[in-house]
């Protein structure tokens, strides 16, 4: 009975153990799932795309954001499942392009979507030609931040806008956008960020929200000023602006391929001393999304903690040379 009690002892000793043990280890397993993603991913400059012109029927390569710009702008639009809302974004945005003077081109990366985002995207080629509007599907969701990432490293401007597909942020504050960059950037180093805000928008908006996603937004922003950018208000919004310069060093440096890789790359901005403005946008909550509040809320809480300890830690290394040395690479 002794020898038969001690074991029964040591094997509820040993559940017990598993118990508290098996939690732990996967909270770990969690929480490092951005940073092993980062050493396992392919790397974001070594893929090459093509688009396909529906006129003639025959394909291009993309070029390389580390070519030289040879149009004034290219809006990148990552786009998943998004075949019921895109197509009003992108006839407020070609109206608006078309009445304006400078060279431009659309950019739609279908991030392995499972609808016809890609055929109601090509339908805009047609109508407009290969040379303004290119499709490039990804043949695997990559995530948001992945397919923004792609599509500024195959764009052709000399200014980056990246724009959600479904038109949220009213294309015409592009105008204010432009403004704001031609007043910042530094006429040395070619880098310049500014970014699209809803910041004055958030009182009036706090009194149409649950309480729970007033919680949950208040928290994020005092984290993320806390742990990451400082000089920014709204890092969420999808419209933001690059010149070429910033793009080719914070695209080839950016990790996060899906949550908060916004906040990583306003982070590497700050961190590199880049010119950073903030601009007041129109912007309205457009119906359709997929997002999950409360498990975006823990993931993007994750991601900034692990952005944060990767770069002080020097696990993700980041310098300015780098987009040199990708190009000599090509």
């Amino acid at each position: 009975r002794g020898r038969s009690g001690g074991t029964m002892a040591a094997v509820l000793y040993a559940l017990g153990f598993a118990a508290v043990l098996a939690p732990v280890l996967y909270g770990l397993w969690w929480f490092t799932t951005p940073v092993r993603e980062s050493f396992t991913n392919r790397s974001a400059t070594s893929y090459t795309h093509v688009y396909t012109d529906p006129s003639s029927g025959e394909e291009g390569k993309f070029p390389s954001l580390f070519d030289e710009a040879s149009l004034r702008l290219s809006l990148v639009v990552p786009a998943y499942n998004e075949e019921d809302r895109i197509e009003v974004m992108m006839d407020e945005t070609m109206k608006y392009l078309e009445s304006k003077s400078f060279s431009y081109e659309i950019i739609i990366v279908d991030d392995g979507s499972k609808d016809r985002t890609t055929e109601v995207a090509l339908r805009y080629v047609r109508e407009h030609g290969a040379e303004k509007v290119r499709v490039m599907t990804l043949a695997e969701n990559q995530g948001k931040g992945g397919a923004v990432q792609q599509g500024c490293l195959h764009a052709r401007g000399e200014y980056i806008l990246m724009v959600d597909a479904d038109g949220a942020t009213e294309i015409k504050d592009l105008d204010r956008l432009i403004t704001a960059m031609e007043a910042c950037k530094d006429a040395k180093s070619g880098y310049g960020v500014v970014v699209g805000s809803r910041a004055h928008l958030q009182e009036k908006a706090v009194a149409k929200r649950k309480w729970y996603r007033s919680v949950l937004m208040h928290g994020f922003h005092f984290l993320v000023k806390a742990l990451a950018v400082r000089t920014i208000k709204d890092t969420q919004c999808g419209f933001k602006l690059f010149t070429r310069n910033s793009a080719r060093v914070l695209f080839a440096n950016l990790n996060l391929r899906r949550w908060c890789f916004d906040v990583e790359l306003l982070y590497m901005a700050e961190q590199l001393k880049m010119p950073l403005r903030e601009v007041a946008v129109n912007w309205e909550e457009i119906p359709g999304s997929k997002l999950r509040i409360f498990e975006a809320a823990m993931l993007m809480g994750r991601d900034l903690v692990v952005v944060r300890f990767c770069h002080t830690f020097g696990i993700w290394k980041m310098n300015d040379g780098r987009a040199i040395d990708v190009k000599k690479s090509q």
